[in-house]
């Protein structure tokens, strides 16, 4: 009984389905401050950017 619950603890030890979770997390978390520093990053160009925008679509 002992050797089937080493076995079995072994199997457990090789599943790498919880790194993959964390993996995705991970990434969740990198993307979420990516967006985070490019919002900042705009709006601190804010007014300037959408100005320049208007005057590159109407031409003045």
């Amino acid at each position: 009984m002992i050797d089937a619950m080493l076995v079995r603890l072994r199997e457990l030890g090789e599943d790498d389905r919880g790194l993959n979770t964390a993996e995705l997390m991970g990434n969740a978390a990198l993307a979420i401050a990516a967006l985070v520093v490019i919002w900042g990053a705009l709006q601190a160009l804010g007014v300037d950017l959408v100005t320049w925008i208007r005057a590159q679509l109407i031409g003045g």
